[in-house]
């Protein structure tokens, strides 16, 4: 009997034995396969990364051969440069003999149209001559939008009741106030001019301090008014000089001892007589 009894147990004991070994198997089987696929996953991942970068790559490669900015090597071959031969064409605005105000200098006539080469471009071009300045300049027919046709009779009147008017000085640094000086100037519009000659301007006033700098400023923007104040009037350059100054109250002791120095003759006479 007791054999028996001992057999039954060992057999009971092989049976858990083996149910923990098959449990415990089930389990060693589920994570590998667990761990197995997560691994495939990795090495797909990887393998689309590897792919998108040479596809990348790739392209990186296509983009530097299209490239004309970058510099081609011996083996590669030269993109073709289209070169543009001639300028758009514009309708001309001004005629040849017409004097035209440049704004950065002044009043100048176009003596020719001409067409020079700049850079393998045929440009046309309007050659200005500036007496002033004993110079000649070159403006290309496509920017004759920067140039400006001489100021009209009624221009010229509604300078002169500028000129006549009270200055406006603001009371800012000289430095800001120069550069807004400098501005009006280099724009070219003839009421600016007037402006800044009215605004500069001492007159007879000889106790007044004036900078180099201020003198400097009157004297260019004086000078620009006066040569358009002399072509527009069609008068010599003394007779366009003394309606500036009447405007501007200057120099008007010389203007007198010049009447009084003038010899009175029978026509001076007569025509005071018919007054």
């Amino acid at each position: 009997m007791k054999n028996i009894l001992k057999k039954i147990l060992n057999k009971e004991k092989n049976k858990k034995v083996i149910k923990k070994k098959t449990r415990t198997s089930k389990k060693l089987i589920k994570t590998k396969k667990k761990t197995k696929i997560k691994k495939v996953k990795k090495i797909a991942k990887n393998l689309k990364k590897k792919n998108a970068l040479r596809e990348t790559k790739k392209k990186d490669k296509v983009e530097v051969k299209t490239d004309p900015l970058r510099i081609p090597k011996n083996n590669e071959q030269k993109p073709e440069i289209k070169k543009v031969k001639k300028q758009d064409t514009e309708k001309r605005l001004f005629k040849v003999k017409d004097y035209v105000v440049y704004p950065k200098h002044g009043v100048g006539q176009i003596t020719e149209t001409k067409k020079i080469n700049i850079g393998g471009i045929d440009v046309e071009t309007y050659i200005m001559k500036f007496e002033k300045d004993k110079a000649n300049g070159m403006v290309p027919i496509n920017k004759q939008s920067h140039l400006r046709p001489l100021a009209t009779i009624n221009q010229i009147n509604k300078c002169v009741s500028i000129l006549k008017s009270k200055p406006k000085i603001k009371r800012s640094m000289w430095s800001r106030r120069a550069q807004e000086y400098e501005a009006k100037i280099s724009s070219g519009k003839i009421y600016d001019l007037a402006e800044v000659v009215r605004d500069l301007n001492k007159g007879d006033d000889i106790m007044i301090d004036q900078s180099y700098s201020e003198r400097q400023l009157f004297e260019k923007a004086y000078e620009r008014l006066l040569t358009e104040f002399q072509i527009v009037m069609g008068s010599n350059l003394e007779d366009a000089q003394k309606k500036l100054d009447k405007a501007l109250k200057r120099n008007l002791e010389k203007q007198m001892q010049k009447v009084e120095q003038k010899p009175v003759t029978e026509e001076v006479i007569n025509q005071e007589i018919s007054d």
